[in-house]
């Protein structure tokens, strides 16, 4: 049993990701207990680091990046010279060509050629005289900012790709959300140095761990154990205890044996939806059946080692082509030296959306692995038999959706979530909110304030109003190198 005075500076922690495991350090510097509970055996969640045959693949690309500076000065105390500096370089694939992503006017008008660039103007003012009324969807608040055919070149394809559903269905706070204050007007404005902002650059280059993002996870987790919490991996949370408005215990599983975890304080990051479905005594059934509303995108990488020691230069390729089903394809060479322990190969992660349990989900390593090389040859990239070895690695609920039913569903979710008094939910998933790791990072922060300080940080307005474009301001520098933070941000 743990003693009364420990107990009360207890918390447990669902969930070894971004949110779980920067909530437990700050728990930790507080003087207080965490036990982190995660059901894999691995740290970093959806953004942890795959490895095989010694090269290291990072599930999804993982730019460090933030305007936070106390995640800044926490992820260069954890890694310290192992926090590498790298150029950033990324492009998209569109009609067997490639463009500077974000997008430059020059480069895009000669890609497209002057008649295409001609249209897309047009049909710009075209929107801003007869806009749609009300936006409710993506599709209507992309096309009021960038005109119907920018939409369809730029955004239509790529963007269905990524959550499976029309941009018809897709609700319009997903783009204002990536998208903030941007539009066709901005970026010619910006092109012209007619901007009030004057643009230098937008981000290029990043901080990233040499070994991928799950050597900083692995560093903090030493960080809260140096420091007296725990950090448990292969354990489930099966079941939530609860006293009316109080959460008692978390019930987890480990090697087919269950146990109960007491803490003061729940701090969770596990999809909103398997929390509300795993409270004991349950949930209203109303609640039960609005978690059961929210919707997923899942996630598939593909790995390849690739005997060739450069392929090309970018850190990675948006693709917008519809003849293939690849969405997204890292050059991890790239991202980091380090990462490939052979300097005459290559690796690369070829990123596929899709829905667990549909063709894509359930299809063999083996078909996956042949579908990425012929798809890999098709973009002119590599040949397919250059590759030597692949791997695959699925990751289930990897994007919120922003579905039609999903405002409605959470906002039941939220209000009970709310009355549990002494549970916070955190992170991407515990929020049902697309935020970057370093937003998912700032809620495990606050979560953990609250705790230690009684503060109330709202965690579901974290990233609803800050600014979150990659742009560098200069005092003395025209807007050409402006570029369109459209749709496509890596997390």
């Amino acid at each position: 049993m743990m003693p009364e005075d420990a107990r009360g500076k207890s918390a447990v922690v669902i969930g070894a990701g971004p949110a779980g495991l920067t909530a437990a350090y700050e728990l930790a510097r507080l003087d207080l207990l965490p036990t982190v509970l995660e059901q894999s055996n691995t740290v970093g969640g959806l953004a942890r680091t795959e490895s095989y045959r010694g090269f290291h693949f990072d599930v999804g690309g993982h730019r460090f990046f933030t305007k936070v500076e106390e995640i800044t000065k926490l992820w260069h105390e954890a890694l310290g010279e192992d926090f590498i500096r790298r150029p950033r370089l990324s492009r998209i694939y569109y009609r067997r060509r490639f463009f500077h992503y974000p997008l430059r006017p020059m480069d895009s008008l000669r890609g497209l050629g002057a008649w295409q660039g001609c249209r897309i103007l047009l049909s710009y003012l075209k929107w801003q005289i007869f806009p749609y009324v009300r936006e409710d969807t993506f599709e209507h608040w992309v096309t009021n900012r960038f005109g119907r055919r920018l939409f369809l070149t730029f955004f239509k394809t790529y963007t269905e790709k990524v959550w499976g559903i029309p941009c018809s269905e897709l609700k319009a706070e997903w783009a204002a959300q990536r998208i903030k204050d941007l539009s066709l007007r901005v970026l010619l404005l910006r092109f012209l140095g007619k901007s009030k902002r004057t643009i230098r650059t937008l981000v290029d280059e990043f901080h990233y761990p040499k070994m991928g993002p799950g050597m900083m996870w692995q560093a903090i987790r030493n960080s809260v154990e140096s420091r007296g919490g725990v950090v448990r991996l292969n354990t489930e949370a099966v079941r939530v205890l609860r006293d009316g408005n109080r959460v008692t215990a978390v019930v987890v599983r480990n090697a087919g044996q269950e146990e109960q975890i007491v803490g003061a304080h729940v701090l969770s990051s596990m999809p909103v939806s398997e929390l509300v479905q795993r409270i004991d005594p349950p949930a209203p059934p109303s609640v039960v059946a609005a978690a059961g509303r929210l919707r997923y995108r899942d996630f598939m990488g593909v790995g390849l080692i690739v005997n060739r020691s450069h392929l090309f230069p970018d850190n990675w390729i948006y693709v917008h082509d519809p003849e293939v089903r690849v969405g997204r394809i890292q050059n991890f060479k790239n991202w980091s030296p380090d990462m490939v322990p052979d300097p005459g190969k290559s690796s690369l992660g070829l990123e596929y959306f899709c829905t667990e349990g549909d063709d894509l989900w359930r299809a063999a390593d083996r078909d996956l692995i042949e579908l990425a090389k012929r798809e890999l040859e098709r973009i002119g990239l590599a040949k397919a038999a250059e590759v030597e070895d692949g791997c695959v690695f699925r990751v289930a609920k990897a994007y919120p959706m922003y579905d039609a039913s999903y405002r409605e569903a959470l906002s039941i979710v939220r209000e009970f979530v709310d009355g549990l008094v002494n549970l916070q939910t955190i992170g991407r998933n515990g929020l049902h909110r697309y935020n970057n790791q370093d937003h998912a990072m700032l809620t495990g922060l606050l979560a953990a304030r609250n705790v230690a300080h009684g503060t109330r940080h709202d965690l579901w307005n974290v990233n609803v109003d800050d600014e979150y474009q990659e742009e560098v301001v200069a005092k003395d520098e025209g807007g050409a190198a402006a570029a369109l933070v459209t749709t496509h941000t890596v997390r």
